[in-house]
């Protein structure tokens, strides 16, 4: 009887050592699809952590993008108003340089603290942006207000500057008419000869027998005139012959003048204070050879200009 126990009890402890074996197998394999659920699990949380850094890392970079651009724009408006702008290109520089370093980033080694750190940065960019702006604002309306004070002085330059012309003209014109007006006149111009005997012969209608004549004689008055002033003046003579040529002799007190900006022979010159009292004035010329025959011309200058002029015959 203990004999046919013995197989049975061997066989029960087959089974117990199988079905132990077999929960040993379930829980190992619970527990490594435990581990395997788990790590499954992290490997998804690495993976969304990666991703939220990389879109953190993706709009910091956006970021400073887009303050590269606000810094350049500001840069750009200074330089149209023909402002200098160093500072802003220091911090243009600053932004490369951070962007270049987000730039080499990976998504992975993006930590919270860099993140911190380059939003710190950020704002204090957005800052300056902020401040670089009011400042520009308010250089535009200054710059606004000075191109329409400048525009005032110079409509007010170039009103002043037509008046001072016209002044000018006016001057100059009345100048003109001053001048024009205080010239000499010669009066009452009479011609005489004096013959070898020193006799003296004059003719209401100036004409003399050339062979008697030694001297000519020409007298004037100097008409009155309020407006030319009170002043020593030279009077010039000139005794033109009938060819044209006028009479002239360096020993005898000729000499050369301008007319109207040209060289011309004087026959005499004398100076005498102008009192504007009619005064006469008196030429004598003794040319020392035979005068021609013919109409000789008598011309008067004061100051250049011809102040009177007559004729007479050599017959």
């Amino acid at each position: 009887m203990e004999q046919q126990q013995a197989p049975e009890r061997r066989n029960n402890n087959r089974w117990l050592l199988l079905a132990a074996l077999v929960l040993v197998l379930v829980g190992i394999n619970g527990i490594l699809f435990y581990m395997n659920q788990q790590k499954t699990k992290q490997n998804e949380q690495l993976a969304a952590d990666i991703k939220v850094k990389d879109t953190k890392l993706e709009e910091q970079i956006k970021q400073y993008e887009t303050l590269k651009a606000d810094f350049e724009r500001q840069s750009q408006e200074l330089q149209s108003m023909g402002l200098a702008n160093d500072s802003l290109e220091s911090k243009i520089a600053s932004v490369n340089a951070d962007l270049l370093k987000l730039r080499s980033f990976r998504a992975s080694s993006f930590s919270v603290a860099d993140q911190k750190r380059f939003q710190q940065r950020a704002q204090n960019f957005e800052r300056q942006l902020r401040q670089k702006d009011d400042e520009i604002v308010q250089l535009k309306k200054d710059n606004e207000m000075l191109f329409t004070e400048t525009q005032t002085l110079k409509e007010r330059q170039n009103k002043l500057t037509d008046t001072i012309g016209t002044i000018a003209r006016t001057n100059q014109e009345l100048s003109e008419k001053v001048a024009i007006a205080s010239r000499l006149r010669a009066d009452n111009i009479r011609i005489g000869v004096i013959n070898r005997r020193n006799k003296e012969d004059d003719d209401d209608n100036n004409e003399f027998k050339a062979k008697k004549v030694e001297k000519i004689k020409v007298t004037f008055n100097l008409a009155q005139n309020d407006v030319a002033p009170k002043e020593t003046k030279q009077i010039m003579m000139r005794l033109l012959e009938p060819d044209g040529a006028a009479l002239y002799n360096l020993s005898t007190g000729g000499g050369t003048f301008l007319i109207d900006g040209n060289e011309a022979f004087y026959t005499a010159k004398q100076e005498l204070v102008y009192d504007n009292t009619r005064q006469g004035v008196q030429f004598v010329y003794a040319k020392g050879t035979e005068y021609k025959t013919g109409q000789h011309t008598v011309e008067l200058y004061a100051d250049g200009y011809l102040i009177g002029k007559t004729t007479f015959t050599l017959k």
